[in-house]
């Protein structure tokens, strides 16, 4: 996910290793899209949210910071040094993972969740007013067993196998991210 205002340039989970555990693929073009002194947020190192040889080469080529588990007071540094931007990371429950962190961001005054392969919605569900919630499919299925409802103006459904068929009944409220390149605007 790439997230910027026009200055300040996000990406979340990315570079990872394309394909990896047959998820999404991306093309190799993506990666020299990436902008100049970017900041990069991940919330686990599997590789399909991490690629440590791809993480290095664009720190080399593009410069930048990147953040996660491994540096999170770095990343509130950072948040305090930047205007109108301000970042909270969750240790959420993820089984095949020592240590994973769903982020909320606020930027320009929009509240965006990013839950990574955060396992169970009881996290998701106790936030309030979010603007955006990017969760993976089995997250929003969970939410529908239990007759829950994610407290946020739309939400953005990731993580799907590409042979996965969806459909979605709420496109007013719910946006299926399962193609690579998607443009979600967020007026601020």
């Amino acid at each position: 996910m790439h997230l910027t205002d026009g200055d300040l340039n996000i990406y979340v989970d990315f570079p990872y290793k394309s394909g990896f555990f047959n998820y999404m693929e991306y093309d190799k073009a993506e990666l020299d899209s990436i902008r100049e002194n970017s900041i990069f947020i991940f919330t686990h190192k599997h590789p399909d949210h991490y690629s440590r040889k791809q993480m290095r080469k664009t720190l080399r080529k593009k410069q930048g910071h990147k953040y996660g588990k491994w540096n999170l007071k770095k990343l509130q540094q950072f948040c305090d040094s930047t205007q109108d931007f301000s970042i909270q990371a969750i240790e959420t429950e993820h089984s095949l993972s020592f240590k994973h962190y769903s982020y909320l961001m606020t930027w320009h005054g929009k509240r965006i969740y990013i839950s990574g392969d955060e396992e169970t919605p009881d996290h998701l569900l106790s936030l309030k007013n979010l603007d955006w919630a990017f969760i993976p499919y089995w997250l929003s299925k969970q939410v529908n067993e239990q007759d829950a409802e994610i407290d946020a103006t739309m939400i953005a459904i990731n993580h799907f196998y590409p042979i996965m068929q969806v459909t979605n009944s709420r496109p007013e409220r719910i946006k299926i991210l399962n193609k690579t390149g998607e443009r979600i605007k967020i007026p601020y």
